[in-house]
């Protein structure tokens, strides 16, 4: 990738080129487009990147190290390898980063009442745990199945105080429970603030999380030219919505560094249960935003499976299909079956136990180092820890 590119996107229609956008109803234009104003006003003023920067050190636990895999690239013999260490956030995973930034976006715009949805439950954990520490009243939509495989993240957005609703609808899954805070917005909107979880809905939702996820590429790159005094050669993550991705790859985007995606690949690409979307899918609207969508040839938002519930999402971010369309970031993708053995492969070799959205990461390794050398530098971004996945992963090994 040239060093010459020249990157100021969104646009002022919100538009990653042709995706992104805003594709709500009437009612939501209003909330949005104070929503923008007070984040351009509040990302213009040194006092809130001041009392942000302070809460991310004292509270989040950043910066996050930048650790070298010493067993994993002895494992794979070729090119240096880097883990970036989101799992060592305060509630374990990097959602916390765009947790707290919005959290002082809602009590600026003085709303009282905070929604989210979740997946993996990481992101509830995080919006209910800031909710806690503001004051705020917090109410957690989580699809049933998810409710089910993510007992324990449950189980602490109650004792953080948030109430959750268990989302019935479809395939119960992050999708559905997307839809129905998106419902409630736009029944409460005057008193609500929607913490969106990833890059992805209506602008300038994909922007702001992106710029809040941001903090992850930003210590990256002084944590690699600290301690190889040069950039790295790939940097890889994995792709749901896309919030971990885009974080660590945007402050990479004008440089040669190679940007890998790795999406779900659930049961096959060559089966309907996979969540492939780079790889497969075609353009659509979904939850107000155009970007690249599984859906039927009548198009239908599709039903899909990853043993990852934070990764189970037929959409993505439209940053991402942008990236993908203008091959500024290459995306591929690993079954459940490779992300288990992923999971078995970092434990082993560094002693982390990864999320399974990381485990996805891990395990394209099996494809990238074979193609590196040893004068060349991996970097994988371990966005959160396997504590809350632990169950589904005993399944799995049948232990």
């Amino acid at each position: 990738m040239s060093q010459s590119i020249k990157y100021k996107l969104p646009d002022d229609n919100g538009r990653f080129g042709k995706y992104g956008g805003k594709f709500v109803p009437e009612t939501l234009i209003t909330p949005l487009r104070e929503l923008e104003e007070v984040y351009n006003k509040l990302n213009d003023d040194p006092q809130f990147h001041e009392e942000l920067n302070k809460l991310h050190k004292e509270y989040t636990g950043r910066p996050t190290p930048l650790t070298y895999a010493e067993g994993l690239t002895k494992y794979f013999d070729h090119a240096k390898i880097y883990l970036k260490r989101e799992d060592l956030c305060h509630t374990g995973a990097h959602k916390i980063n765009n947790a707290l930034g919005q959290i002082l976006l809602a009590k600026k715009l003085g709303k009282t009442r905070v929604i989210a949805e979740t997946g993996a439950g990481q992101h509830g954990v995080a919006v209910a745990t800031v909710c806690a520490k503001f004051g705020l009243k917090c109410l957690i939509y989580m699809g049933e199945v998810d409710i089910e495989r993510q007992s324990l993240n449950v189980f602490r957005m109650k004792l953080l105080g948030a109430e959750i609703v268990p989302v019935t609808s479809g395939s119960k899954t992050l999708k559905d429970a997307t839809n129905e805070a998106i419902r409630d917005w736009v029944t409460n909107v005057k008193d609500t603030h929607y913490i969106i979880g990833s890059v992805v809905g209506p602008h300038p939702y994909p922007m702001i999380v992106r710029n809040f996820q941001s903090v992850i590429g930003i210590e990256t790159k002084e944590q690699i030219l600290k301690a190889e005094s040069r950039l790295p050669n790939y940097i890889v993550a994995s792709v749901g919505g896309g919030s971990n991705s885009i974080g660590i790859f945007f402050p990479f985007i004008n440089s040669d560094v190679k940007l890998i995606g790795v999406e779900a690949g659930g049961y096959g690409i060559d089966t309907d249960k996979h969540c492939a979307t780079l790889t497969l899918g075609r353009e659509g609207i979904f939850q107000g935003m155009k970007t690249y969508l599984l859906q039927n040839d009548e198009g239908q938002v599709s039903e899909v499976h990853s043993i990852s519930a934070g990764l189970d999402y037929p959409g993505v971010g439209p940053e991402h299909s942008y990236f993908k369309d203008e091959v500024i970031a290459d995306y591929y993708s690993v079954t459940d079956d490779e992300a288990i053995k992923g999971t078995e492969l970092l434990s082993r070799q560094e002693g982390i136990i990864p999320a399974l959205e990381s485990a996805h990461a891990i395990a394209y390794l099996n494809y990238l180092m074979q193609r590196t050398t040893k004068d060349e530098i991996v970097i994988v971004n371990v966005s959160g820890r396997g504590d809350k996945d632990l169950n589904t992963i005993k399944n799995s090994l049948g232990y």
